[in-house]
């Protein structure tokens, strides 16, 4: 499988050359990629350059939207996104006053097996390429009603099904790809990149100098604690999230942002509370809680939206920001992985009935 938005402009350039062609049919069908066409949609690109791309195998979309869900809550749309090789995945499309954000996967299923998230329930299939990543935002933008002139994604969030750093080479250059001036051009500072913490890739990432928002998923201050409910933390403890932010903050002066889920008598207690106090008062971050999205699989019972309310004026009075996440397409199931784990369960029963 090859993708022709894995590629940049640059790259295609280079393409049309080896294929005997001038450069502007690059730029042609780089503005039909960002638009979300394929090849039968170009109508401006000869037959036999596309018949051409074809036969070396080339796709031009390599994502296209399977199902979607718009909620009737607050107007999120979930999306399921179907890639070439008949994997899926999904992505979220959340609307705020200050424009419109989409949350993107980086890998099909994941492999990190955190206890209250419904992404590994099938394990880690396959990284998606940086062009699948790409597609992902493309295939939304054009669903919208946005095109390169009249862009309707404005924010990426790259906490959708998938570790980001366990798929490093791919999303760095995905990163690169849509910041790209004659592509979508999302800035930088408009796209947060959430790690559970692989502390060692994090290290190459800060060597990129590409100062998005870090969101560092801690959900626990206390070793004992996420350990439990992540097992990234035997490797990579709390201490070593926290210095890794730290030094983030250091090369980049952006704040950055802590993840912390609520799980009912797991992390929400006063003990919690005083733990995350202690490792980071005085550090200029965000701590964003969450109230749990309910993963039957999982069991996991989430903290009420009064408790995380309660916790987050624990925090503010200790002197450390704190927010309560609102709570985006409930009625959809919107939490990740969780409409691609019903899907897949859904086929399983639909082939063993045939």
């Amino acid at each position: 499988m090859k993708l022709l938005t894995d590629l940049s402009m640059d790259e295609l350039k280079q393409l049309m050359v080896a294929y005997g062609e001038p450069s502007f049919r690059a730029e042609q069908l780089y503005l039909n990629l960002y638009a979300g066409k394929n090849f039968e949609e170009m109508t401006n690109v000869g037959k036999s350059l596309k018949d051409r791309l074809i036969a070396d195998g080339y796709l031009a979309c390599g994502v296209t939207i399977l199902e979607h869900y718009v909620s009737k809550l607050d107007g999120t749309v979930k999306f399921l996104f179907s890639l070439a090789d008949g994997n899926i995945v999904e992505g979220v499309l959340m609307r705020y006053k200050y424009g419109n954000t989409l949350c993107i996967s980086t890998q099909v299923g994941c492999r990190m097996n955190c206890a209250f998230c419904a992404s590994g329930l099938h394990g880690l299939k396959r990284n998606l390429t940086a062009g699948e990543i790409l597609g992902e935002v493309i295939a939304a933008n054009r669903f919208d009603g946005g095109d390169l002139k009249d862009r309707h994604i404005t924010n990426v969030v790259l906490m959708g099904s998938g570790e980001p750093l366990d798929n490093y080479e791919n999303v760095v250059k995905f990163l690169r790809l849509v910041n790209a001036e004659k592509g979508l051009n999302i800035s930088y500072r408009n796209i947060s990149l959430s790690t559970c913490g692989l502390i060692d890739a994090f290290d190459r990432f800060l060597q990129e100098d590409i100062p998005v928002t870090m969101t560092f998923s801690l959900h626990a201050a206390r070793d004992e604690v996420r350990s439990e409910i992540m097992p990234v933390n035997k490797k990579f403890g709390v201490d070593l999230v926290i210095d890794a932010a730290k030094r983030y903050f250091d090369r980049t002066k952006r704040r950055v942002v802590f993840e912390y889920s609520l799980i009912k008598g797991v992390n929400d207690g006063e003990e919690d509370a005083a733990a995350l106090i202690r490792k980071v008062k005085g550090f200029p971050c965000i701590v964003n809680l969450i109230v749990l999205n309910y993963v039957k699989e999982r069991g996991l019972a989430a903290t009420s939206r009064k408790e995380a309310y309660r916790f987050a004026g624990a925090l503010e009075k200790a002197g450390v920001s704190a927010t309560v996440r609102r709570t985006m397409g409930a009625d959809i199931e919107g939490a990740c992985g969780q409409l691609r784990a019903k899907y897949i369960d859904r086929s399983k029963t639909e082939e063993e009935s045939l």
